[in-house]
């Protein structure tokens, strides 16, 4: 288990990452020695760090939720990131790429909670109870750790430590009421350019993107008593492979059973 000043230096390592849009030495080959925990533990400091720095968290991410994910990974599980403020920006932005080290896109099902909801012992039911709507999002995920050089067998490590490589939220403004759907069978794909990249289909989320926030609310509640708070948004997991991003590039996400689409565009 890394020491405190480990974990603080992971933690200045990740915000030099952040500020100077520059991929940072992977601390997987830094802390050899140092597992999941201590990933999370990194993650943690640098959110505190931001969180007296003025910050507020705005919700959570899970990550890794499908199995050929999980298996290319060497996990068994999800990861997860605390979602901040900074993180969102608003449907048909145009992002610089230099405010990014290495990004590429997904698309999901984010829930936007009304009621608190805390694990463990959290199920489906508890769930669709405590959701206020869904909105169809895209996530643009970086990387300020280094993809390249990282430790074998130990990316996972840099990617939780790297806040789950959240780089970015763009919400819809299409809400739509779980009752209303069968959210397991909504669709959608990855346009760029006018060109389909990537199809696919919400029950490769866990089977059921409703399992994917059900089970990082008893993550964290096992973790750190961490509690989904009403306004929450909580991102339920990529149903497509990342894409990269270019400048000049112009991303649709189409979503159907009438969620509509999403736009990004960057120069």
């Amino acid at each position: 288990m890394l020491d405190n000043a480990d974990v603080k230096k992971g933690a200045a390592v990740l915000w030099t990452g952040f500020r100077d849009k520059a991929p940072q030495t992977p601390l997987s080959v830094t802390f050899p020695q140092a597992d999941i925990t201590d990933a999370y533990r990194i993650q943690e400091r640098f959110v505190n760090d931001r969180l007296d720095e003025g910050h507020r968290i705005r919700g959570y991410k899970v990550g890794l939720t499908s199995k050929p994910m999980q298996e290319q990974a060497g996990i068994k599980e999800p990861d997860f990131g605390a979602l901040l403020d900074f993180f969102f920006v608003p449907e048909a932005s145009t992002l610089n790429t230099a405010d990014f080290v290495d990004p590429a896109i997904e698309i999901e099902l984010a829930f936007v909670m009304k009621e608190p909801l805390r694990g463990p012992g959290i199920n489906t039911a508890d769930v669709i109870r405590a959701t206020d709507f869904i909105l169809p999002a895209i996530e643009v995920v970086d990387f300020r750790l280094a993809r390249k050089g990282r430790r074998e067998g130990s990316g996972i490590f840099d990617t939780v430590a790297d806040l789950a490589s959240c780089g970015a939220v763009v919400l819809g403004g299409n809400p739509m009421r779980l009752q209303d759907i069968n959210i397991a069978q909504v669709g959608g794909a990855c346009v760029r350019n006018g060109e389909i990249e990537k199809v696919g289909v919400a029950s490769q989320v866990l089977g059921n993107p409703i399992n994917a926030i059900a089970w990082l609310a008893n993550k964290l509640g096992e973790m750190g008593d961490i509690t989904f708070e009403p306004g929450h948004t909580i991102l339920s997991g990529s149903f497509i492979a990342i894409v990269p991003a270019a400048a000049g590039d112009h991303f649709v996400a189409r979503f159907d059973n009438d969620f509509g689409n999403v736009e990004l565009t960057f120069e």
